[in-house]
């Protein structure tokens, strides 16, 4: 019994032969290229590498929003702060002109009503010395004391000045002087005119006779 067909040569009979014309074609197509040499790894890291570097730079170039934010909160606070210090330079000018206000009008009044004191203080004179003499009887007496009292109370008016009271240069002024065994300091002896004043303020000062120590 003979041996069957081997597998090469049965490969051999059933396929077709390669035609010589087509062979070279392909050769010729893989002229010049180098079938061993491949893109090598080196080549794609470096341009992943520069890839990722403009990746990096873009990030970079683009604003930072929670560094504009902290910026636009420091510009804030400092315009925060500038309002504040503004306000209280207007408070304070505010309270200034309201303190010389006050004060303008507290020394207008104070003038006015030692202008109308003044202008009175003749009636007033003549009213004392007639009371001093007995002559101030009545209606005029009512009428002259009902003046003296509104003028007390609604202008503060004060007289001042009596015999017997320390001579004090800053409230009184000496039209006479006499020496006197019986005083130990200068004394009012003689009350001319009497002084006014209206508070602290004096309007005329007494004039008076003093008595100084022998």
């Amino acid at each position: 019994m003979s041996a069957g067909p081997s597998a090469s040569e049965g490969d051999g009979a059933d396929c077709e032969p390669i035609d010589p014309s087509l062979a070279e074609a392909v050769e010729s197509a893989f002229d010049g290229v180098d079938l061993d040499t491949a893109p090598s790894g080196t080549a794609r890291a470096a341009g992943d590498d520069e890839g990722a570097g403009r990746l990096e730079q873009e990030a970079q170039d683009q604003p930072d929003p929670l560094a504009e934010a902290r910026a636009e909160s420091a510009r804030l606070t400092d315009e925060l702060a500038r309002a504040r210090a503004d306000l209280y330079n207007l408070q304070q000018e505010y309270q200034g002109f309201v303190r010389r206000s006050r004060e303008s009008v507290a020394a207008y009044q104070e003038a006015g009503a030692a202008g109308v004191v003044e202008a009175l203080i003749p009636v007033l004179d003549e009213a004392e010395l007639a009371r001093q003499h007995g002559d101030l009887t009545g209606p005029f007496e009512t009428t002259v004391t009902k003046l003296e009292t509104i003028l007390g109370d609604k202008f503060a008016l004060e007289r001042f000045g009596a015999v017997g009271e320390t001579f004090d240069p800053t409230i009184h002024e000496a039209l006479m002087a006499v020496e006197s065994t019986e005083v130990d300091e200068p004394t009012i002896a003689l009350v001319l005119q009497p002084g006014y004043r209206l508070g602290e303020r004096v309007v005329r000062p007494a004039r008076v006779q003093v008595s100084n120590p022998a």
